[in-house]
């Protein structure tokens, strides 16, 4: 097939950057599989770095928008979509989504604009969020101006449709993509990182509040008093790197957790962990529990969005407890490694509602 027929398709994302975020994950995951015979893909990004672009295939063109924000990109974006006339733009982040779609009308004829729904809006709102009346107006205003609007479970579909009055016509779920035979060919080459008997606690992402992290470390002592050889390993990088430590240390437990950082391939980790842990204030549909599970090991999370229980539909492995609750996550984890697994099938069988094919034909027909 010449390049000629082939469908253009622009992806837009804030960075590609170390410790990049969940939309930014699910496009290189995308890009990674769509069939490069059938699109002509391009990336533009206000960020990145050469690490995190490595998993991006060669075929994919790269466009640095040089912006510090991307917020301050729109009208370099609004050139690069004129110059290189895409079938279909897609935007990843809500920011970004609502950019776009405020610039729509300056967009070459016919440009399909697609914005991806990461977050369940209402729970988003209902938090700690700046002028949360104003993003409800955009929601509601804005969204149904798309020409589709990429939801990661059915509970966003439901919330944009029943709290936001987006049409459900405009509405696609399609679940993230998860690849469990690359992340488990990466996971072995990498070996055990676990040096004693543990058990070992693995957690991941931002260290900001949404992750819930200060909750995970005050569950911490019970699990230790109950299992004293625990190991809590979180793994990512952010602001409250400091704080988090300050907090160990406080719950007398800082020799028993450790912050190695920022890793762009954690899944041997993942894969070695006597349980994968969530302690999210909110979330969208997590890929590090999805990642987790696809790899066979056992999750306790918090029930902080609907669309967890659509995880826990497909999986026994994943045990749910309320958010905000040290006490109960505590009990949950010590519960979950009192116990030895119980499970059945592979994997990939428990996850077949991710099914990396699945969610690659799904992006195919609606690009």
């Amino acid at each position: 097939m010449t390049s000629s027929v082939r469908k253009r398709v622009l992806f837009v994302v804030p960075s590609f950057t170390r410790g990049g975020g969940g939309a930014e994950r699910i496009a290189a995951n995308v890009l990674r599989h769509l069939d490069h015979e059938r699109f002509e893909c391009h990336l533009a990004m206000a960020q990145s770095s050469a690490a995190c672009l490595e998993d991006i295939p060669k075929m994919v063109h790269l466009h640095q928008l040089e912006v510090s924000r991307m917020r301050f990109a729109l009208p370099t974006l609004v050139r690069l979509i004129r110059r290189v006339n895409p079938q279909t733009v897609l935007s990843t982040t809500a920011h970004l989504n609502m950019l776009l779609i405020l610039a729509k009308p300056l967009l070459p004829a016919g440009t399909r604009l697609l914005v991806n729904e990461v977050t369940t809006p209402s729970a988003y709102l209902a938090r700690d969020v700046r002028y949360p009346r104003v993003w409800r107006w955009l929601y509601r205003n804005l969204y149904p101006r798309a020409d589709k609007v990429l939801c990661l479970s059915d509970a966003i579909v439901k919330d944009l449709t029943e709290e936001f009055n987006v049409p459900r016509r405009k509405l696609i779920r399609i679940y993230n993509p998860v690849d469990a035979g690359w992340m488990r060919q990466l996971a072995d080459s990498g070996g055990n990182p676990f040096s004693d008997s543990g058990p070992h606690l693995v957690a991941a992402g931002r260290l900001r509040k949404e992750k819930g992290y200060d909750l995970l470390l005050q569950a911490v002592p019970a699990v230790v008093q109950a299992f004293p050889g625990t190991r809590l390993t979180i793994l990512g990088e952010g602001p409250l790197e400091a704080e988090l430590r300050e907090l160990a240390r406080r719950l007398g437990v800082a020799e028993n957790v450790e912050f190695p950082g920022y890793l762009q391939e954690p899944w041997s980790y993942f894969k070695h962990a006597d349980l994968f842990l969530l302690s999210s204030r909110f979330e969208g549909m997590p890929n590090v529990v999805l990642e987790a599970l696809a790899l066979g090991t056992r999750v306790v999370a918090t029930d902080c969005v609907e669309g967890m229980r659509e995880i826990q539909e497909a999986s026994d492995r994943l045990v749910l407890v309320p958010p905000e609750n040290p006490a109960a996550f505590a009990d949950a984890v010590i519960a979950v490694l009192s116990s030895p697994p119980a499970l059945t099938g592979k994997p990939e069988q428990l996850l077949r509602r991710f099914d990396l094919h699945r969610t690659m034909e799904a992006y195919s027909e609606v690009l």
